[in-house]
């Protein structure tokens, strides 16, 4: 067998004012064929995992471009075309194929293009045809169009979140590939649209029992043999956002298709019940202050540099000034020219900085302070579960008690190692501030006494009954109140 395999991907949040270049991605990672390391990033562990499967199988692996941008606003035009079209380019060559496995995100927009993903899968079945077998893995929060899936045979999405099972899902993703290819299984896709956009984090319930008993169906129904669900990506401003559910069975599209609406009926459910409370700046200093021992994660939720924003949000950091808070840690201020600063004075120079709130309306004030630049280093980089997540030349600045670590390169808090990588010891700090939504939960609630989630300014479009969509259809909760009852009318 031949099978080829590459990976574009990113998250494009279209309120954004940060557009994604070419130099994006290769600041997060552009891997030419054959040079994509052997730890995947969030997309691309279909090509990790297909070298250790084909290798196994004795088939060969064609690999393409594996291209990675960390989340922003608009992709430049050129950026997506050159980057499409080289890989492209890439499948032609190799032909011909047995399968294409494809690593993507699938909430990418780009200039001139809504549906990125719709229009790279639609070229790669007009090359390989209608009878070559054409997979793909998918973040759920992205936008399951009707035309992706008219051109793929497969898609199976992560379903933890945080992001925990990347690598599981590439796997489950192989192996209905190799089954598919070995004349054992006929996968038909089934799709339920649920009408619906919410925030499902699998750290709490309820969508972790729901999560919980998907993976149970799976394993005890030898029809089925994948099951998904895509939350949506809110941010994004596009006709086909919201919340969607996938069943994958072998040649029995009734059930596949009973399965899917019931899980979605069920998400649909319990709408509104499933995002973590929120507390605003204030609150969250005063409960992380009475809680007698640390670390206490505060989670600057919504300026989160994995959900597009540009993480340089300074709302917690000026309350925590004005209340005088000491024994803290920050992490991380997006500011590259602050980070250049430090470098050039070096570790242990005091100097005057002006740091963060460059971006955006809603994300406070710059900050203005002597610092103490405690450390510098070029080229830092923390752990994600099984991947590494470079956040560029970094420094670590001490301001009246509280530590914060600054980047040059845009990327959300997944790992206490953002800090220890500066060489300042998270565990000896009572309060640790981090800008994530939820992916920063699987390894900060190993060493937090607790977690407080916190909702600061207003760097993000989190309310989807009020943000200002210009192509999102209406027809979906909270837009309408219920899209499934029997007033409904498409519009």
């Amino acid at each position: 067998m031949r099978i080829f395999t590459a990976a574009l991907a990113t998250e494009t949040n279209t309120f954004s004012s940060i557009c994604i270049d070419r130099r994006a991605f290769e600041a997060s990672l552009y891997a030419p064929p054959g040079e994509h390391p052997e730890t995947p990033t969030l997309c691309t562990a279909p090509i990790t995992v297909g070298r250790k499967v084909c290798a196994d199988k004795g088939w060969t692996l064609i690999e393409g471009t594996a291209a990675w941008a960390d989340p922003a606003g608009l992709i430049n035009r050129q950026a997506y075309e050159s980057l499409r079209d080289e890989i492209l380019d890439q499948l032609k060559a190799a032909l011909p194929v047995d399968a294409v496995v494809l690593g993507l995100h699938g909430a990418m927009v780009a200039d001139g293009y809504l549906d990125p993903e719709g229009d790279f899968l639609t070229r790669i079945r007009d090359i390989i045809g209608p009878d070559v077998f054409l997979a793909a893995e998918l973040d759920p929060h992205s936008h399951l169009t009707a035309k992706r899936v008219a051109a793929a045979n497969v898609f199976v999405a992560f379903k933890e979140f945080p992001h925990t099972d990347f690598v599981a899902r590439a796997h489950d993703l192989w192996r209905i590939t190799v089954e598919t290819l070995e004349g054992r299984v006929k996968p038909v896709m089934s799709v339920f649209d649920c009408r619906m956009i919410d925030v499902f984090p699998t750290s709490r319930q309820p969508m972790r029992g729901i999560v919980d008993k998907m993976m149970a169906i799976e394993a005890a129904d030898k029809d089925l043999l994948s099951l998904s669900v895509i939350h949506g990506f809110m941010a994004g401003d596009v006709p086909e956002m919201g919340t969607k559910t996938i069943a994958i069975t072998n040649g029995v599209p009734e059930k596949g298709k009973a399965l899917a609406q019931a899980l979605g009926m069920e998400l649909f459910a319990r709408r509104g019940t499933f995002i973590m409370p929120q507390i605003d700046e204030k609150q969250a200093i005063a409960q992380a202050l009475a809680i007698p021992e640390g670390p206490v994660v505060i989670a600057d939720v919504w300026d989160n540099p994995g959900g597009g924003t540009a993480g340089d949000a300074t709302v917690i950091l000026a309350e925590m000034l004005k209340q005088k808070v000491t024994n803290a840690a920050f992490g991380m201020i997006w500011d590259p020219i602050a980070v250049e600063i430090c470098m050039a004075a070096g570790a242990g120079a005091t100097i005057p900085l002006r740091f963060g709130a460059k971006s955006a309306p809603g994300t406070g004030q710059p900050i203005d302070g002597l610092v103490t630049v405690k450390a510098v280093v070029p080229k830092a980089e923390m752990r994600f579960g099984e991947s590494i997540a470079p956040f560029g030349d970094a420094a670590w600045i001490e301001l009246q008690g509280i530590d914060i670590i600054l980047s040059s390169v845009r990327v959300q808090s997944y790992d206490p190692s953002l800090f220890t990588a500066l060489g300042l010891n998270p565990l000896e700090r009572h309060i640790l501030v981090v800008k994530s939504t939820n992916h920063f939960h699987a390894a900060f609630a190993k060493i937090a006494t607790d977690i407080l989630y916190c909702s600061a300014g207003s760097p993000y479009p989190n309310n989807p009954a009020t943000n200002p969509y210009q192509r999102v259809r209406r027809d979906i909760w909270p837009i309408m109140a219920d899209p499934h009852g029997p007033n409904f009318e498409t519009s």
